[in-house]
């Protein structure tokens, strides 16, 4: 993977290894069935620099709890050189994988903005 920025572009190698990962993800942490559709590659910009550089994968559902017929996911590395496995359910809100994408930078933002530092 490539990071750029704390958000990062998984490349297209392994990608069968890692479809698999993200489908058991969303299945486990959404119920269902999940169907593989497609890779969509998504471009964060935030003041005119790229901010997140993204493969999202497209996920049909069958069966999920939430009643949701589409899920979007992907893998970030972090810092440690981990893995985060990333879910998003299509909803009223989230019609894609540009607003999914968006939706966890944004909530990811204000988490850190929000934090508050303490001096010991």
């Amino acid at each position: 993977m490539m990071e750029h920025d704390g958000t990062h572009l998984k490349s297209s190698r392994g990608n069968e290894s890692q479809v698999h990962k993200l489908r058991e993800a969303v299945e486990v942490q959404h119920g269902g069935k999940a169907k593989f559709v497609q890779f969509v590659p998504v471009h964060e910009m935030s003041g005119g620099e790229l901010s997140s550089n993204t493969l999202v994968s497209v996920f049909d559902l069958r069966g999920c709890t939430s009643g949701a017929f589409r899920a979007y996911a992907w893998a970030w590395e972090t810092p440690a050189g981990g893995e985060t496995l990333v879910t998003v359910l299509h909803s009223p809100w989230i019609v894609g994988p540009t607003q999914a994408v968006h939706s966890i930078v944004t909530a990811e933002a204000r988490a850190q903005k929000s934090t508050i530092v303490r001096p010991h």
